[in-house]
């Protein structure tokens, strides 16, 4: 199930915390940015509005009662398809990796400046509105046996089909559409979100680490997304298989 797209004035943002002076304080920031905002303070209830209206992106704490924000993100992305945004305390780095490597896009630290909170919220809206939107370019990159599919937004290995989060297929389709060019942590960030990296390079880091383990043969041995120490990373120019060129 996916939700209706709409443009960042008019996009309405789901903000799930226990705080609620934490909920109270994002809702006016959000405000004032010209977002309709709807609030919830645990998991179960941010489940129950996305059942009855019509988010475009969810704020989601880790550390909630009764469905935590990993949980909570893991059966979100069961269902919809939208931009989930992890807020996080500083010692919890570990809940932070987890909670990307189970689909969401991004997250923020507490305590978080509300600039930085907008500017993150209009980024992922931003890609959110463009992936599903735009039309079809026609184009399909290849690098061996890997196959991204650019007008259908599939990716493939050896024919078998390999199930990306968004922000995973982002990345890797930027990539793929610059093989054999190394690119660092922080341009990757800013090429695929539209905004300044703002520290964040490790979001990339995450996701680059779990699109490894699902397109290489062997992860600890890459063929395919090549990492080079001190530079960034590289999808490999590789010759396409026979029968997977188009001819």
């Amino acid at each position: 199930m996916s939700q209706t797209k709409a443009s960042s004035d008019s996009a309405t943002i789901l903000v799930v915390d226990d705080d609620r002076e934490i909920v109270e304080a994002l809702s006016i920031y959000l405000h004032e940015a010209g977002y309709t905002v709807r609030r919830a303070h645990t998991g179960r209830e941010a489940l129950e509005q996305l059942d009855t209206e019509n988010i475009d992106l969810v704020l989601l704490d880790i550390m909630m009662p009764e469905l935590d924000g990993i949980r909570a993100t893991q059966r979100i992305r069961d269902s919809y398809n939208l931009p989930i945004i992890l807020i996080s305390a500083k010692s919890e780095d570990q809940d932070k990796i987890f909670g990307l490597s189970v689909g969401a896009d991004d997250y923020i630290t507490k305590p978080f400046n509300p600039q930085e909170v907008i500017a993150r919220v209009r980024a992922q809206l931003r890609r959110y509105t463009v992936l599903g939107t735009r039309p079809d370019d026609d184009r399909v990159y290849t690098s061996g046996g890997l196959v991204l599919d650019d007008r259908a937004k599939t990716c493939t290995i050896d024919g078998e089909e390999v199930r990306l989060t968004q922000s995973e297929y982002r990345i890797l389709a930027f990539l793929m559409q610059n093989k054999g060019r190394v690119f660092s942590t922080s341009a990757i960030y800013e090429a695929v979100w539209k905004t300044e990296s703002m520290g964040s390079e490790n979001v990339v880091s995450v996701h680059v680490f779990h699109i490894r383990e699902k397109i290489e043969p062997n992860p600890r041995n890459p063929i395919y997304l090549k990492v080079f120490w001190g530079r960034g990373y590289m999808i490999e120019d590789l010759d396409p298989k026979p029968g997977e060129d188009g001819t």
